[in-house]
């Protein structure tokens, strides 16, 4: 394929945005894998007015490349950061209810992306087959996972279960 067709491919499959690839990262990656000489131009061409279009195929060595990315990727879990993990850490610097209405508007964000998630499911489900939206699966799913625990949490905070005292902790952290 040439990039803009790639880029075309990758948002039709609503990869794009769990890759955050701008155009001109994916025009920067390609140009790296063809220095590396994991990928090669196979065919240019232009139609009209616009700019040339390089097609690219996988080398031997690309390929090779791959698969050893592709074995370590699936095989060894990565604790990837998280902003909201930070943020937890950090929540007894909010007042218990001004933390409990931020979790609940999270809550309802992650909600409607899970409903938009089900949505992209259901409409491409009809062209592609399961394992061209594995990623989309699995995304739907760690939000799904999320707004369980964040609604355990918001029930523990409304329950009492689980409180901090703001004014306490400053005072402790002046103390010391």
């Amino acid at each position: 394929m040439h990039p803009y067709e790639m880029q075309r491919v990758m948002h039709q499959r609503h990869t794009d945005h769990l890759l955050a690839l701008k155009r001109g990262s994916l025009y920067h990656a390609i140009n790296q894998l063809q220095r590396a000489r994991l990928i090669e131009p196979i065919e240019t061409s232009r139609e009209g007015r616009r700019p040339e279009r390089t097609v690219y195929q996988i080398t031997p060595d690309g390929d090779d490349e791959l698969g050893l990315w592709m074995r370590e990727l699936l095989s060894v879990p990565v604790q990837e950061p998280s902003q909201f993990t930070a943020a937890l850490a950090f929540i007894r610097h909010l007042e218990p209810a001004d933390a409990l209405e931020q979790l609940e508007l999270r809550a309802v964000s992650v909600e409607a992306g899970i409903a938009a998630m089900q949505a992209v499911e259901r409409g491409i489900s009809a062209y592609v087959d399961r394992v061209s939206v594995l990623e989309l699966e699995y995304q739907r799913t760690l939000a799904e996972a999320e707004l369980m625990w964040v609604r355990g949490l918001i029930a523990d905070i409304r329950a009492d279960r689980i409180t901090w005292d703001i004014e306490k902790i400053n005072a402790d952290m002046i103390d010391k």
